[in-house]
């Protein structure tokens, strides 16, 4: 007779799953808010939504990952830290459009299942729902063996978010006068490790736990940095200021991503030398010879949020930011349309 085979003989360990299902549950309590309904391990989350004081409500949702960084944490072993990067990269999308956060899911996909490492990355997606103040809901574990080399996985995240129409952040409302804050990032965020990856292990040939000198850490510590969660400082700010724009600083950088909120009857001027850059992008700009321009299309320099406030409001947003202990700095303005066409200039 023939052997009588298993999905577990095809790598793929349903009791495992069950047992991470387990331990997700914990996690995603703590993250509870008002409106979650119901535990992790249903086929569907379940959230009821309060619209009270919201004349029309309207849902904001956005989906991302954390790219080429996820490589960081398996060459470092370290795998608490990158699901904070997941929820950030998404509620700071949904955050511009001045949505509060409400509910976050993710999905994890491996060869096979690691409930160390998955309960890990879990942990971190736990911290950074935290911190954005919303709940995780649920989410998707695959294990597909023969899909990821050897302790590799893949890493995505979900969220949605709820603002009332009329305070919807479009960028509408910005004219020429207006200025550009800058909220300094906490380092290269989650863009640009293909470009990191090849400058620090082909070109300097540096091991993941090197110290580097002008780092003041090793180079994986650095590149591991978590990426910083704006969603309540900006809704913060919204509560009181007339924000009119607001862009989060990822891939295409500062100019890039400020100009996607900007009225084309407009474009604006950036000061490069009004902000600190952090140690690690002068490393390696210096270590890759990019020119500026490439540095400030491919990373956030240190920017990793940008407000788009008219004047007379400028050191009231200025002055609260820093009481939030926040490090800011006013980087540009909004002028009349070029006359050459440009969306940016460059202050010399």
């Amino acid at each position: 007779m023939s052997e009588s085979l298993t999905y577990s003989d095809a790598g793929v360990d349903i009791d495992k799953g069950n047992a991470f299902v387990s331990a997700v549950k914990k996690i995603a309590r703590e993250t509870n808010r008002s409106g979650v309904m119901g535990d992790i391990g249903g086929f569907g989350g379940l959230f009821s939504l309060n619209v009270t004081g919201t004349d029309t409500p309207v849902l904001v949702s956005a989906t991302d990952g954390v790219g080429t960084k996820l490589k960081i944490a398996f060459m470092t072993g370290k795998h608490d830290t990158i699901g904070i990067d997941l929820v950030a990269m998404c509620v700071n999308d949904i955050a511009v459009q001045g949505a509060r956060p409400l509910f976050f899911l993710d999905y994890i996909s491996m060869g096979k299942l690691d409930i160390d490492v998955a309960t890990d990355v879990i942990k971190g997606i736990g911290n950074g729902c935290r911190q954005a103040k919303c709940a995780l809901i649920g989410g998707e574990t695959a294990e597909m063996p023969g899909m990821y080399a050897e302790n590799e996985y893949d890493l995505a995240g979900f969220s949605v978010g709820m603002v009332d129409n009329s305070k919807i952040v479009d960028g509408s409302d910005i004219g020429v006068g207006h200025q550009l804050i800058g909220i300094a990032s906490t380092g290269l965020h989650s863009n640009g490790f293909s470009l990191v990856r090849k400058i620090c292990f082909e070109k300097l040939q540096l091991d993941i736990g090197s110290y580097v000198p002008d780092l003041g850490t090793s180079i994986g510590e650095e590149l591991l940095k978590p990426t910083r969660i704006y969603s309540e400082v900006v809704r913060s700010l919204l509560r009181d200021l007339p924000v009119h724009g607001l862009a989060h600083i990822t891939g295409g950088g500062i100019a890039e991503n400020i100009i996607r909120v900007i009225p084309q009857a407009c474009h604006i001027e950036i000061n490069p030398g009004s902000w600190d850059i952090p140690p690690v992008f002068t490393f390696l700009q210096s270590a890759g010879n990019i020119t500026d321009m490439e540095m400030m299309r491919t990373f956030n320099n240190g920017i990793g949020m940008v407000l788009v406030i008219p004047e007379r409001f400028v050191q009231e947003a200025i002055d609260r930011l820093t009481a939030m202990n926040e490090k800011v700095f006013l980087i540009g303005r909004v002028l009349e349309g070029d006359a050459a066409g440009e969306r940016v200039t460059w202050k010399s």
